[in-house]
């Protein structure tokens, strides 16, 4: 049904070793992920309590004081920095992105500025960068300093952001020490961060004020959906900046997670309204989550590592290795040693089917299969395309 559906639009479908990248649409969900869709879709909810109830969900699962969802994890991120700025002030809510006035600036490593900075960025903040790059760029072996971070602290400091990634969670704690003190935020974006399913609660673990994942990936819910998840009080003010407030002040009825005592009066629509999240990608994100948290990492990787073994017994003509979760930080990976990997991925997506591989590491002759979307059932077609691309 899905094949034909897709025919009938004049879409291809196209086979996914790339990884639960957005552009090919992230993670396929489970049949029990879209029913539960399906079912949500057909009643009327308060989403205001729904977003209370996801919150528990998330909570429990997180060890989180509380969390949404989101429609992703970069509006994630744009919800954290505007919730960070504003806190319970509705003149602030009000203002975004116009942040002049007050404090505005987030500040952010000069080795984890990345293009989904911008997300950071929409919500009206100023980023500050800090820091030195020797480490990464292999220039010497000094990372981030307590005493770069505290340099660059002024009364307009209103978060720190920190880009996770497997090897960088020393940093994190240092920049928790550094902030925690001080009452500045830290806004983590552990987005492709899972697996392992321990990084749920690792980052919160470590005192991070904020944590932003991505529900469309390993989680396996809805492409357009997403966790953030921290301190309540951030929670319920980013929470207010993505509901819809058209709302009779005399008879509005605020989801708990708002405090409204604090808020002192009720804001109008905020800066987050576009990022509404929907009552279907909020419950399929919630079924998603109890399954990726009752799912065992080990197993997933053995069997994820079986079926990359499988294909490059296939593919005698080429160097391939499989590179292990221990070494990934997330799963297994099968890489291909290649000459031009721009030609070679280009013929493949030129196939039918189309198919697409990871490539990241391109630039070093290497394209990577990475079986997170990969169907059981398409294993044989990619690897019978390999072949025929790499023979040639």
């Amino acid at each position: 049904m899905q094949q034909d559906l897709y025919a009938s639009l004049g879409v291809k479908r196209r086979i996914n070793a790339a990884g639960t990248l957005t552009r090919l649409g992230g993670a396929l969900m489970h049949e029990e992920v879209v029913a539960a869709m399906a079912a949500a879709a057909r009643a009327s909810v308060d989403i205001g309590e729904l977003q209370d109830a996801a919150s528990r969900t998330i909570a429990r699962l997180t060890g989180a004081p509380a969390g949404i969802v989101t429609t992703g994890a970069s509006a994630a991120l744009t919800l954290a920095a505007a919730a960070a700025m504003t806190r319970w002030n509705i003149a602030k809510m009000a203002a975004l992105p116009n942040t002049e006035g007050f404090a505005n600036e987030i500040l952010l490593p000069r080795t984890q500025y990345t293009g989904y900075a911008h997300a950071l960025r929409a919500a009206g903040a100023r980023l500050v960068d800090l820091g030195h790059n020797d480490r990464d760029t292999g220039a010497g072996v000094r990372g981030l300093e307590t005493w770069e971070i505290e340099s660059a602290i002024t009364p307009r400091t209103a978060a720190f952001a920190f880009s996770a990634n497997p090897s960088n969670a020393g940093d994190l704690a240092l920049v928790v020490q550094t902030c925690k003190p001080r009452g500045i935020p830290v806004i983590v974006d552990a987005a492709a961060q899972l697996p392992p399913k321990s990084n749920l609660t690792k980052y919160l673990e470590i005192g991070a004020d904020l944590v932003a994942f991505s529900g469309g990936k390993a989680i396996g819910g809805p492409q357009a959906s997403g966790i953030l998840a921290g301190r309540a009080d951030l929670v319920g003010a980013a929470l207010a900046q993505q509901l819809d407030m058209d709302v009779p002040p005399e008879t509005w009825a605020p989801p708990a997670l708002i405090d409204r005592k604090q808020m002192k009066g009720i804001p109008h629509h905020g800066l987050g309204r576009g990022f509404k999240a929907g009552k279907e990608e909020i419950v399929g994100l919630l079924v998603a989550l109890e399954r990726f948290a009752r799912s065992d990492d080990r197993a997933t990787n053995d069997e994820l590592r079986r079926r990359l073994e499988s294909i490059g017994k296939k593919l005698s003509k080429v160097k391939a290795r499989i590179v292990d979760a221990s070494e990934t930080g997330r799963v297994p990976q099968l890489h291909l040693q290649v000459k031009s990997p721009a030609v070679v991925s280009r013929k493949l997506q030129a196939g039918n089917p189309p198919v697409h591989l990871s490539e990241r590491f391109a630039s070093q002759g290497i394209l990577i299969v990475d079986a997170q979307a990969l169907r059981p059932e398409d294993d044989a077609v990619l690897a019978a395309a390999l072949r025929k691309v790499l023979s040639g």
